[in-house]
């Protein structure tokens, strides 16, 4: 029998693929992959590029005129940028690692068969997924009740916890660790505590790490909790700073001729468009390169019950 009539047989013909359909897939996945690259070539074209180019020419994939003036400028506020830096690094790695903890054992208790009130928190947890209090009430709690203005913790605390991460690690504990391997240990006299932190942990490298990194981006990307927590501006995260930054620069622009001359000149000179593009470029950077770090376990844990056996 040929290889071309075995493969006309059985399940095998509904999963073989042609040339030309082979082909058409690599370059739609080409095509949006060039989609997702471009703009930010764009923005990094950009952020290279001179103010008078910019105003100019407009936006272009390479810049018409190279000038590294945004990024001066945002070199000179090293003092401001270098604390907001260090807040942005403490919030992202002590509320990554609070919200790992607090959501993964959320999801291990909701995934045991024997706890009486799983489906009872199970649906405290979904309908929050659903409906929220709103921003009124959220703000009043973590501001009045809880006393978390203008502290750290309101930077934090917010975003440690949320429904769908504690579903993905529910369904990732339920599909994956099997009851008798818990069984055994409880035999064996162990605790829960025990059983979670030196069993059902160091297996469950996949969903440690996509809750991980959705909890590092939504920290790293956050200014909304800045906005409306903090006052004082050595509080600010890195993002909170430099849209407050790109703000007063837009304020000081429109306003320069109600300013004296040495100052307006000096607000003329000042980098805006190409500036607002390299904040956004020292944003990605570093996510960027942690990304590839959590690729394969992050690929892992959201397929992690999509498919059965």
């Amino acid at each position: 029998m040929s290889k071309k009539a075995e493969y006309a047989t059985g399940l095998d013909k509904f999963n073989r693929i042609g040339n030309a359909a082979n082909a058409g897939f690599h370059a739609i996945f080409i095509l949006l992959a060039l989609i997702c690259l471009v703009p930010v070539l764009v923005v990094l074209s950009i952020s290279l590029s001179s103010e008078d180019s910019i105003r100019n020419d407009g936006y272009h994939l390479l810049p018409t005129a190279l000038s590294g003036e945004a990024y001066q400028y945002i070199a000179e506020q090293g003092r401001m940028i270098t604390r907001a830096l260090g807040v942005s690094v403490l919030v992202t790695v002590v509320g990554t690692a609070l919200g790992v903890l607090l959501t993964t054992s959320m999801g291990y208790v909701l995934s045991r068969p024997n706890y009486k009130l799983k489906g009872l928190l199970t649906w405290v947890v979904f309908i929050p997924m659903v409906f929220n209090g709103g921003l009124v009430s959220s703000y009043y709690i973590n501001s009045n009740l809880l006393g978390l203005k203008d502290t750290v913790w309101a930077l934090i605390l917010p975003l440690a916890v949320s429904s769908f991460n504690v579903i993905i690690c529910k369904t990732f504990f339920r599909s994956t660790i099997p009851d008798a391997l818990i069984e055994s240990a409880e035999i064996d006299g162990s605790s829960q505590l025990r059983i979670f932190f030196s069993i059902v942990l160091p297996i469950s490298l996949p969903v440690l790490a996509t809750i991980g990194l959705f909890l590092c981006f939504s920290y790293w990307n956050d200014w909304f909790q800045s906005m409306l927590y903090i006052d004082n501006q050595s509080l600010y995260s890195l993002q909170a700073l430099l849209n407050s930054l790109m703000t007063n620069v837009d304020a000081l622009a429109k306003n320069a001729s109600s300013m004296g001359v040495s100052y307006a000149e000096l607000v003329a000179t000042m980098p805006k468009e190409s500036a607002r593009m390299a904040v956004a470029i020292v944003i990605v950077v570093p996510v960027a390169i942690a990304y590839p770090f959590f690729q394969k376990y992050f690929i892992s844990g959201l397929t992690v019950g999509a498919v059965k056996g």
